[in-house]
């Protein structure tokens, strides 16, 4: 049986530091990143299902947000403001994403690939998947930014602005739902949130 170095790899997901450009009070790197992206994209399937009638895969949702950024342990995390700096840049990064999310499929055995690709290539998710993985992905960048401006680090504070006009792009009730009911508390300290839970 031969030797699969694809989950050796993911666990460096733990080492690409997120936001590289930038002054960080408590440090983020991918793999927290992604579960966190996993749970707010499985909380926003599950709001769009109970409360606005939905019939999303949850549990598919959150793998597939789980894996969102598993491209990175070969490209490492580009900045957003390299990544976006022109329409030229963003095309060719994406084609170097699907590159390297190919190269970790083609790293499992053969009888696993199939199951793997799914989750990873992002041609096998359909539009929902794939816009709320992403309005998941711009809340917890957004989340970020209000825990650092908390901490008193204002390097944030454009990142903030402009996270605040994606989300208003990728609105929907879900997200408006999220942003009421869950997000005000990510302002607040542990002593704040932990007095109204008891």
């Amino acid at each position: 049986m031969n030797q699969s170095h694809f989950f050796a790899h993911l666990s460096r997901l733990k080492l690409i530091t997120r936001w590289p450009l930038m002054r960080n009070v408590q440090a983020e790197n991918v793999s927290e990143h992604s579960l966190q992206v996993a749970m707010v994209a499985h909380a926003l399937a599950v709001i769009n299902n109970q409360i606005f009638g939905a019939a999303l895969n949850a549990d598919r949702i959150a793998l597939i947000a789980l894996y969102h950024d598993a491209s990175e342990v070969l490209t490492g995390d580009l900045p957003t403001p390299v990544k976006y700096y022109n329409a030229q840049i963003a095309h060719e990064y994406k084609k170097i994403e699907e590159i390297a999310r190919h190269k970790l499929i083609e790293m499992l055995p053969q009888a696993l690939r199939a199951a793997y690709t799914t989750l990873l290539d992002e041609q096998q998710h359909n539009e929902d998947e794939r816009t709320i993985v992403k309005q998941a992905d711009s809340l917890c960048a957004y989340l970020k930014c209000l825990e650092e401006l908390s901490a008193g680090n204002h390097e944030f504070s454009l990142a903030k602005t402009r996270l605040e006009k994606t989300l208003e792009q990728r609105r929907s009730p879900a997200t408006d739902y999220f942003l009421q009911v869950f997000v005000p508390s990510f302002s607040l300290s542990l002593d704040e949130i932990s007095q109204s839970s008891l």
